[in-house]
């Protein structure tokens, strides 16, 4: 399939045979199927027939070195004509070592040991069950249930969806899962009436506090959260306090205190860890994906510190473990892309570039009347799409707003993420998150990019009467 002159959005070129691809499992027959990818080189894609798009959202918030470095790419060759794979009890490989002190120096006192895994929903399932055997090698066995915020997102495994805030999600596979007990996500952008941001924040972290009293402290196991939002939230930041108070509570009552930076690790916040930017905030286990590897293979990992994982190993090693852990293959990678983040002082770069995308999504929503809010940290920010700014008034779920920006930035050469968590009941935002690799340059023509397809939207809904008269842009 490639995209044609004249049209307005992707249309369905090519066959349906037997086998298909994975689409085949989301997409109806006769759905409109994207164009075959080619390549992909710096902050570019290119389909099969030439053409480019701009990734602004480096894939699914994955890409932070962009596309083809050639450092990570010899290192991918290099290792691949040594070993690719071998059992971590049979072999311990160099690049795990190196890897690990690398992680663990970035990530700062507090986590000297690195479990490493395959993926985002694998490191919060192991991170969960770490905290488990910790808690009975202590003699804790009451300690057993997660709790957990609503919204929010830690994987599409069954333990990792049972901790994760959607109510849709729950309701389908609710049967199969055991659901943590919720509490409130700060909110900073639809927050209870009459009160603030702070105080808002405030009133969810005692939220938290009341539902360990009432759940029996000594049952409560942990306590996961993401310390910057994912998709369930859209870049969320919350006052610096709250993640204070979070850690005091978790302190008081024994409870474990779980960072899930699968989407805002590795750099991307500027900072190495998202929760480095709060002080006083420190976890008790971290969990790492996407940004870690850089795409270039799947990977993720789980950080803590030696008193938890002496005192596993101590009871009888930690009773975890999937077929990829720690293969050489996959340590090589992501070393050299860890490397590659040092080196080139790319972390540095997402702090700087953050702040000029925040600055230009800023200017950019005195223009739109459809953004209703700007919010994140570093190179993690976030658009709110509202039909009224001034009443904050959602547009109708039906329209699937965020489908159709992302629809409108394809025509204008962006590759634009969208996932719609909690069937879009705690508003429509999109993830704005480009390579830690682009230059500013780049920043700005992307979101002039997006400008035009947020232009195009807009004329879509005014058109269909959604959009407030009175509203600005």
């Amino acid at each position: 399939m490639s995209l044609r002159k004249g049209d307005d959005e992707p249309r369905l070129v090519g066959d349906t045979r037997a086998g298909g691809s994975v689409l085949e499992f989301y997409l109806a027959a006769g759905s409109r199927r994207p164009p075959r990818i080619a390549r992909g080189l710096g902050v570019e894609l290119f389909d099969d027939s030439g053409r480019s798009w701009m990734d602004i959202t480096s894939g699914a918030v994955v890409c932070n070195l962009g596309h083809a470095h050639p450092r990570v790419v010899e290192a991918m060759v290099r290792q691949a004509g040594r070993v690719a794979y071998a059992y971590p009890m049979f072999f311990e490989s160099e690049d795990n070592v190196a890897l690990s002190s690398l992680v663990c120096r970035l990530a700062g006192p507090g986590f000297e040991r690195a479990f490493f895994v395959s993926g985002g929903s694998e490191a919060n399932e192991a991170a969960l069950k770490l905290a488990r055997q910790f808690a009975v090698a202590r003699g804790q066995g009451t300690r057993w249930k997660i709790i957990s915020r609503e919204p929010s997102y830690h994987g599409a495994t069954l333990g990792a969806q049972g901790a994760t805030g959607d109510a849709g999600s729950e309701a389908l596979f609710g049967p199969m899962l055991h659901a943590s007990p919720k509490v409130p996500a700060p909110l900073s952008y639809r927050v209870p009436e009459g009160k603030t941001v702070a105080e808002h924040a405030a009133a969810c972290a005692c939220a938290l506090e009341a539902r360990i009293l009432s759940e029996g402290a000594d049952t409560v196991l942990a306590f996961i959260m993401e310390p910057v939002g994912g998709v369930a939230t859209g870049a969320l930041v919350a006052p610096e306090a709250y993640y204070q108070e979070v850690r005091r509570i978790c302190r008081r009552h024994g409870v474990l205190l779980i960072h899930d930076e699968v989407m805002s690790g590795a750099g991307r916040t500027g900072r190495f860890l998202a929760s480095q930017h709060f002080a006083d905030a420190r976890p008790d286990i971290v969990t790492l994906a996407k940004g870690l590897a850089a795409g270039y293979t799947p990977f993720g990992a789980v950080l803590a510190g030696n008193e938890i994982v002496d005192t596993i190993a101590r009871a009888g090693g930690f009773a975890h473990g999937h077929t990829y852990v720690a293969n050489p293959f996959s340590c090589a990678v992501a070393r050299a892309v860890l490397e590659t983040v040092v080196d080139e002082g790319l972390v540095e770069c997402a702090a700087e570039l953050g702040e000029q995308l925040r600055q230009r999504l800023l200017e950019l929503q005195s223009r739109v009347a459809l953004i209703g809010d700007v919010r994140g940290l570093g190179l993690l920010q976030a658009i709110e799409l509202v039909g009224d700014r001034t009443t904050r008034r959602s547009l109708p779920l039906a329209i699937n707003a965020p489908a159709r920006l992302s629809a409108h930035g394809f025509v204008h050469g962006l590759a634009l993420y969208h996932r719609r968590a909690n069937a879009g009941v705690y508003g429509d935002f999109l993830l704005i998150a480009p390579p830690l690799i682009s230059t500013p340059a780049q920043i700005d023509e992307m979101v002039d990019r997006l400008e035009l397809a947020l232009h195009d939207l807009q004329r879509e809904l005014q058109g269909q009467g959604h959009l407030a008269a009175t509203s600005p842009g």
